[in-house]
C-alpha cells in the first residue's frame, strides 16, 4: 500500500469502515494535520471520540464511528481559494448548500469553510465531509 498521502488514507479508511457499519476504526499513521481534521469532524458531530495510541512507529488513531458520514475525502490538488471562490468549490464538493463541510487550511489554522467566511480569510482546500 502506497503511503503518499496519509490524510487521504485515513479518510478513505474511515469512509470504508463507516460503509460496512463498524463502530470503530483504527487508522495509521497520525500527524498534526490528521488530528486537526478529526477534531473538526468530531466538533461537528461526524465522528465520536478518538484516541491517539503511540506505538513508536508513527502512531495509531482509534476512532469511534457514529454512522453520520455519507462521504468524506481529501481534495486533490489542494486548490487555493479566496472568499469569492468558496461558493464555486462548495458547489463542486458538497451535495447541497449548508450541507456538509469543506475543511480548509488558512493562515489562522485549520477550520471549516463557514468559519473562513466569518473570519474573511482565504487559504487552501484540504478535505470535505458530509
Amino acid at each position: 500500500m502506497a503511503m503518499n498521502d496519509p490524510l487521504s488514507n485515513v479518510l478513505s479508511h474511515l469512509y470504508n469502515c463507516e460503509k460496512i457499519s463498524r463502530t470503530e476504526c483504527i487508522a495509521k499513521p497520525v500527524s498534526k494535520l490528521i488530528v486537526n481534521v478529526l477534531t473538526i469532524m468530531k466538533n461537528h458531530g461526524y465522528i465520536g471520540d478518538f484516541n491517539i495510541i503511540n506505538n513508536g512507529r508513527g502512531g495509531l488513531v482509534q476512532i469511534n464511528l457514529l454512522g453520520n458520514i455519507n462521504r468524506c475525502g481529501t481534495i486533490k490538488p489542494r486548490f487555493s481559494f479566496t472568499l469569492n471562490d468558496l461558493e464555486k468549490f462548495e458547489k463542486r464538493f458538497l451535495p447541497a448548500k449548508d450541507f456538509g463541510l469543506l475543511i480548509v487550511s488558512t493562515s489562522k489554522g485549520l477550520m471549516t469553510h463557514s468559519q473562513a467566511i466569518e473570519k474573511k480569510v482565504g487559504g487552501r482546500l484540504i478535505a470535505y465531509v458530509y
